[in-house]
């Protein structure tokens, strides 16, 4: 009798979902919560952009260094492990975040909680990957990403249910709570198939330094990362920075960044969901990453443009943007599809937070040399560096191979490209 095919609805792709939907609350939260924090700890208007662009470039660090530690730990104890771990230690640290009295405090917890953060999409995307067939993957993986991306949808109306300054405090106290509650959710999860067999074999599994022995492997690794740059562009300079955007455009500062936000991740959360059909239908991960750029390069115009000259616009806009750089799956996705078993959790965990990683060096473009060192103007700064990304971002695109029809059961060699099938 024919073993019936997992549904895309499954309890991994449910509990993957949810999982990431309290991780994008938690990460999200910071910049929702932006100014009325930072302002309640003592830093004035003409020191925000400082604080906050540090604090941010902290939490983008620990997320950076999270990912390869928790990707190491989901090929070599599991990916479950990863799960129930992550989001032990950044509920903790959300929890403490709501206590925090000064920047170097704010810091510092962002920087844990990055660190915890790290470990959630990627062992999920592995593991709803190598549960699911190859023809309902993308799919899976999608609705993962885009259920939990509604995650900062929650965060801004979390925000918006009291007028308190204090209460981004408890905003941040709810995310801690929300893991914990998480953590029971995930008893009834299954381990992947694919890892229990490769734990029995004579592989190495989980070492990092695997990408970089191997030309053929480190060119994939790199690539995998570069093509999703325009993602934390989008989100962490022209969305979190939309208020001081709309005062440049059109004069008007009021615009609250934080709905800007909510409003983007409505969009992001859409066109999530959507390319994983979009991808199915044209049975090419590539084409439908080539029809997102296109709309993402659109939408970067109308935001510079003179039609961006009030704050329904920018709203609108931001949405579009949101919505253009929905490829957040479908990249985490190849970058799973692109390696074996043994090192697939590293890869697909390291590979987003290395993006998000790139973050502050990308403010290092816009704001330390473009702004302060070439004394360039706020819009001038924000064209040129969204050219570059996005220039490097097609590139690489370019020359990624295409993964949608991959068979993903086999492993990886020291030191050689592929290997064996597996059993």
């Amino acid at each position: 009798m024919q073993k019936k095919s997992p549904s895309i609805f499954n309890i991994a792709v449910i509990v993957a979902a949810l999982g990431y939907f309290v991780d994008i609350y938690d990460l999200l939260l910071f910049t929702i919560v932006r100014e009325p924090s930072l302002r309640a700890i003592g830093v004035v208007d003409s020191q925000m952009l400082e604080a906050s662009t540090r604090i941010i470039n902290w939490q983008m660090i620990g997320l950076l260094i999270g990912g390869i530690i928790w990707g190491i730990l989901g090929d070599k104890k599991g990916r479950l492990s990863v799960l129930f771990g992550s989001i032990l230690l950044y509920s903790v640290a959300n929890f403490a975040t709501g206590f925090v009295n000064t920047v170097d405090q704010y810091a510092a917890a962002r920087f844990i909680a990055g660190i915890g953060l790290a470990g959630e999409l990627g062992a999920g995307i592995t593991l709803v990957s190598e549960l699911l067939p190859k023809e309902k993957r993308g799919i899976g993986t999608s609705l993962v990403a885009g259920i939990g991306l509604f995650g900062a949808v929650f965060a801004y109306f979390v925000f918006q249910m009291s007028s308190d300054p204090d209460h981004w405090r408890l905003c941040y106290k709810i995310g801690g709570g929300l893991g914990i509650v998480l953590l029971f959710l995930r008893i009834s999860v299954a381990e992947s198939g694919m890892f229990k067999q490769v734990r029995q074999q004579a592989v190495t599994r989980g070492d990092f330094r695997m990408f970089f022995n191997n030309a053929t492997r480190f060119r994939k690794y790199i690539l995998a990362i570069l093509i999703g740059l325009p993602t934390w562009f989008v989100i962490g300079v022209l969305v979190n920075l939309s208020n001081r955007f709309a005062g440049e455009l059109y004069g008007d500062k009021s615009l609250d960044s934080g709905r800007a936000i909510m409003f983007a991740y409505v969009g992001i959360a859409i066109g999530d969901i959507l390319i994983g059909f979009v991808s199915q239908w044209l049975k090419s991960r590539k084409k439908a990453l080539y029809i997102f750029y296109f709309l993402s390069i659109l939408s970067g115009i109308f935001f510079f443009s003179g039609w961006n000259s009030n704050n329904t616009t920018m709203y609108m806009i931001c949405t579009a943007l949101g919505f253009s750089t929905g490829f957040w799956a479908i990249f985490v996705t190849m970058g799973a599809e692109q390696f074996g078993t043994n090192l697939r959790a590293t890869a697909a965990t390291t590979i987003p937070n290395m993006v998000r990683g790139s973050l502050p060096l990308i403010n290092l473009l816009f704001v330390n040399l473009f702004q302060k060192t070439l004394d360039w103007p706020l819009l001038k700064a924000g064209i040129v560096t969204g050219i570059i990304v996005m220039v490097i971002t097609l590139i690489a695109a370019y020359f990624t191979k295409e993964t949608f029809h991959k068979d993903l059961n086999y492993v990886e060699e020291d030191k050689e490209e592929i290997v064996e099938s597996l059993p």
